[in-house]
């Protein structure tokens, strides 16, 4: 895999919490950030997958619930018909 050299600036305190982090995994901190936005950007692929997922059912799902709607209503009149 090719890497790029690159520099960020992080807060001193993350810094210091990625200098222990990175001591705890036995890993450099170069590869413990990398495996974090790896871990990042997967999350956001499947966050935007989802997004997708759920806008393709969601028509389906508010005819299901108009549908589901207008049963409950027909059996509330029907009810109230039969009281009266």
């Amino acid at each position: 895999m090719q890497t790029v050299k690159t520099a960020i600036s992080l807060d001193k305190q993350l810094f210091g919490q990625t200098e222990a982090l990175a001591q705890e995994l036995n890993v450099s901190r170069s590869r413990l950030i990398a495996m974090a936005l790896e871990a990042f950007i997967l999350q956001q692929q499947n966050r935007n997958l989802l997004d997708k997922i759920n806008a393709a059912y969601a028509d389906d799902e508010q005819v299901q619930e108009q549908r589901s709607a207008r049963a409950v209503l027909t059996m509330q009149r029907k009810r109230i018909e039969d009281q009266w």
